[in-house]
């Protein structure tokens, strides 16, 4: 996908009269489609823009690493689509310079319909389709871990929870979804993958939107433990269970879990993985909900700091308040 002359000025437009803290209030305004921990999804308001959902990355120095990114992530789209068999939704990227001189990138995707996401769907769906949805990304992500098991050449990494899959063809009005219903892979702008061992992205970057009093302990406990994990199929699908908490949907993780094991046990038979205990699931969001909780309230602290104080820009859109 590669954007029109006048759909790049638009953009350009777009991100020269940007306001991080309130997008909607923007001189083209935005609407938010979605938070990341890292990073924001939108669409941009604007007649030609229409039908592409955008998520912004000031993470980068100079156009040097924008171009290392991009072979990046070029090469992963394709790993996905062509060793793993995913599919994606047509996807392109558009580079361009923030207000303030930064060099920004834009992670550019069709835009689905929202409800056609999985955790929007979950809410939708009737319980047993909940556990088709389930049973369904799972087998979505098991031809990743058997490509790396075939080899060790290369190694794909992915980010399994529900709220980074699309239903082609769902319809909230009839919601369905059975054991054949296509999906689509979404987040494709991490692209962790390893070439003999050596990771293709450099992590480190994304520390860059972690306040500076904060970098060096991410750096040191955390960076290597979170970039291992989604090479790790078991860690992988703790993280989606666990995220049933997140999406208010607590109340299926014991049939969930029971899925999992079941294929694990008898599909999965050959990856070996050791089943899932429920109170793994439970230490595990415990965790990961603090911790993310407090790195976001860290955030928020360093844009005051950085706007109100020291009267320096701050690029990164925050989310509002995550119910968990």
């Amino acid at each position: 996908m590669q954007l029109s002359t006048r759909q790049l000025d638009l953009l350009i437009e777009f991100e020269q009269g940007l306001v991080p803290e309130r997008p909607e209030q923007s001189r083209i305004p935005a609407t938010v489609l979605g938070y990341g921990e890292i990073s924001t999804v939108f669409a941009v308001n604007a007649e030609s823009l229409e039908g592409l959902a955008f998520k912004r990355m000031p993470l980068f120095r100079d156009e040097g690493e924008i171009q290392t990114y991009q072979s990046a992530y070029e090469e992963y789209c394709r790993l996905l689509q062509h060793e793993a068999g995913l599919r994606l939704p047509a996807h392109g990227f558009a580079s361009l310079t923030s207000q303030a001189g930064r060099p920004i990138l834009y992670i550019i995707q069709r835009r689905l319909p929202s409800a056609t996401i999985g955790n929007q769907a979950l809410h939708l769906l009737p319980e047993e389709m909940v556990l088709h949805l389930v049973q369904r990304v799972l087998r979505e992500m098991l031809p990743v871990w058997e490509f790396n098991r075939r080899q060790d050449h290369v190694q794909i990494s992915l980010d399994g929870q529900i709220s980074n899959w699309s239903i082609e063809g769902f319809d909230p009005d009839q919601p369905f979804i059975d054991s054949t219903t296509p999906l689509l892979y979404l987040d494709t702008s991490t692209p962790l993958f390893r070439v003999d061992g050596a990771d293709q992205l450099d992590a480190e970057i994304f520390l860059r939107s972690a306040p500076s009093f904060l970098a060096w302990i991410l750096r040191l406990l955390f960076l290597e433990d979170v970039v291992n994990r989604y090479y790790d199929l078991r860690r992988v699908v703790i993280d989606l269970v666990a995220n049933f908490e997140k999406e208010q949907r607590g109340d299926l993780i014991p049939r969930v879990l029971e899925l999992v094991n079941d294929l694990f046990e008898n599909e999965a038979a050959g990856l070996e993985v050791e089943p899932i205990a429920q109170k793994e699931i439970e230490s595990y969001y415990r965790e990961d909900a603090l911790i993310w909780t407090l790195y976001l309230s860290f955030r928020r602290i360093d844009r005051f700091l950085r706007t109100r104080i020291l009267r320096r820009d701050y690029p990164y859109i925050l989310p509002g308040k995550i119910q968990r």
